[in-house]
């Protein structure tokens, strides 16, 4: 059985029962081992990570890659892996998951080269020093923490990343875009309208709705580096 043939948007977590499913030489498929071996993370977290990482990192190379409100931190190895000009990454959520270490352990076993060059911390990402060399990149921060992730990206006019989700249609930003288009989308838009106000140029991308109802993935660079 291949790894299409099961719903990549599935919560349930892979396991050493799934490693029959990625068989390749792929870098995808020695990551998905990697995940499986580690047995603590939802089948839709590695093709979230996936799908966002090697789009990303088609149009922003290298930096320190700091992953904000980052949870087990497959985004940030994933993007290490795609480009070894990287030196480290980060991840900084509030609360760490306990079997992040799992995960880092399983993938550090296949690609013993990242040993020691992503970090977790477990604190609030508005205390983070970012630097306008750094590639600020989030998956699914929910509602406002995507707003958070940009505006400390653009304080330090570094290269920044989201798929945003769980959109506030209350608090949120939807300008007057409303009367045209879901509120989602609205929060959406004038997220990457806000982004170019800021001199930022930007680049609007979707990863695959199999993956994720949630899937516009907005990118932006300052305009005098990108």
């Amino acid at each position: 059985m291949t790894a299409s043939a099961f719903d990549h948007g599935s919560s349930g977590r892979l396991t050493a029962h799934d490693l029959g499913r990625f068989t390749g030489d792929s870098l995808f498929d020695r990551i998905a081992r990697a995940v499986c071996a580690a047995g603590c993370l939802p089948r839709k977290e590695l093709y979230e990570a996936w799908e966002m990482a090697r789009r990303v990192r088609r149009i922003c190379r290298g930096g320190r890659v700091v992953d904000l409100a980052g949870g087990h931190g497959l985004l940030a190895h994933v993007m290490l892996l795609l480009d070894d000009t990287s030196p480290e990454a980060i991840v900084v959520d509030a609360v760490l998951p306990p079997s992040h270490a799992t995960l880092n352990g399983a993938i550090v076993a296949e690609w013993p080269r990242l040993a020691g060059r992503v970090r977790f911390e477990a604190r609030r990402f508005e205390d983070v020093a970012l630097s306008a060399a750094d590639l600020v990149v989030s998956c699914h921060a929910c509602g406002a923490l995507t707003d958070a992730v940009l505006e400390r990206a653009v304080g330090a006019r570094a290269r920044v990343a989201v798929l945003p989700c769980c959109h506030d249609h209350v608090r949120g930003d939807g300008g007057d875009l409303a009367g045209w288009m879901p509120p989602d989308l609205a929060i959406d838009a004038m997220r990457a309208t806000r982004l170019r106000q800021q001199s930022y140029r930007i680049w609007t991308k979707t990863i695959p709705i199999e993956v994720t109802p949630r899937n516009r993935l907005l990118i932006g660079a300052p305009i005098d580096a990108a």
